[in-house]
């Protein structure tokens, strides 16, 4: 009689065609997740009715203006704001997330910048944040960007004893143009950079990400119209100087960058809009020899701002 060699006991042990599952269970499983994100733990349980009570909404106005939170949504995403340093307020993440890569960078990035709430939330509740976006899981919310006023920047240039030396954006409306001036403005010692309230880029995540952190000493302010705000600015003795691809002159003949000045910069297709055209004191082109038509805002920022910072020593 075939005897079965398998020992007949109530102990569990090692058992044939186990597939590993007894390694596996032995291998580490990382480091502890944080209280908010273990399941039934105090701190899940009030993250959890945060999530739920967290709606988009404009934040109130104040002097110069508060713009509405953001979501960042995905992951990719995500792991790049954080990387850049783009302020934060709340990582969101999925209960039951698969947690590859860019979950565990997401996680390391939002715990070493710190002040950064991390909340665990069920699928649905992210679904109805981001509107059914695909955000894979992963939410990171932006806080309301805090305008300045374009009286403040001028104001503040004058109490560093020096001249005030602004860019104005006018129709500019790709975010990554206004962080591309507001990293000019930073590099070649400007104070500030102004942008309508209307129909413009404002301070979103993109703009932050390409100003490389430039952004968090540079202030933008926002003009509730954008013509008036350069007229205020002539009134109080700065010359308005608009680029324009037909100016009378060129901007190495222009004596005003030499003292107070605030430069305008229109959009790469359309340029400056009438009104804001007639408003300026000079209207100047940008020499290009190669033959372009046109510069975008971020580049054209920059060659103005270099050659202004250089007649000022």
């Amino acid at each position: 009689m075939a005897t079965n060699n398998r020992r007949m006991s109530g102990k569990k042990g090692a058992q044939v065609g186990s597939g590993g599952q007894r390694r596996k269970g032995l291998e580490g499983k990382g480091p502890t997740p944080p209280a908010e994100m273990r399941k039934g733990h105090k701190k899940n349980r009030i993250a959890n009715a945060k999530a739920k009570q967290t709606v988009r909404r404009p934040a109130p106005r104040g002097r110069g203006g508060k713009s509405s939170s953001e979501l960042v949504v995905g992951r990719n995403p995500v792991v790049e704001a954080l990387r850049e340093g783009v302020p934060a307020s709340t990582l969101y993440v999925q209960q039951f997330i698969d947690n590859d890569e860019r979950v565990r960078e997401a996680l390391q990035l939002a715990a070493d910048r710190g002040g950064i709430n991390l909340m665990e939330a069920p699928r649905p509740e992210l679904d109805r944040m981001t509107n059914g976006l695909n955000h894979q899981g992963l939410v990171l919310q932006v806080p309301p960007y805090e305008y300045a006023h374009p009286e403040d920047l001028a104001a503040a240039a004058y109490d560093e004893g020096e001249d005030p030396l602004i860019v104005a954006l006018d129709g500019v409306t790709d975010p990554r143009n206004l962080g591309a001036v507001v990293r000019s403005v930073s590099a070649f010692g400007g104070h500030g950079v102004v942008v309508p309230e209307r129909r413009a880029a404002g301070m979103t995540a993109g703009a932050w990400k390409t100003s490389a952190g430039t952004a968090a000493r540079t202030p933008v302010a926002r003009a509730t119209n954008l013509t008036r705000a350069l007229e205020a600015y002539k009134k109080a003795g700065i010359a308005v100087v608009g680029l324009a691809a037909d100016g009378e002159a060129e901007i190495g003949e222009l004596a005003a960058l030499d003292g107070p000045v605030v430069i305008v910069v229109g959009s790469e297709g359309k340029g400056l809009s009438r009104l804001v055209g007639e408003t300026c004191d000079f209207r100047v082109r940008i020499p290009m020899p190669g033959g372009a038509e046109s510069l975008n805002a971020g580049v054209a920022a920059g060659i103005v701002l270099y050659e202004a910072a250089r007649r000022r020593g």
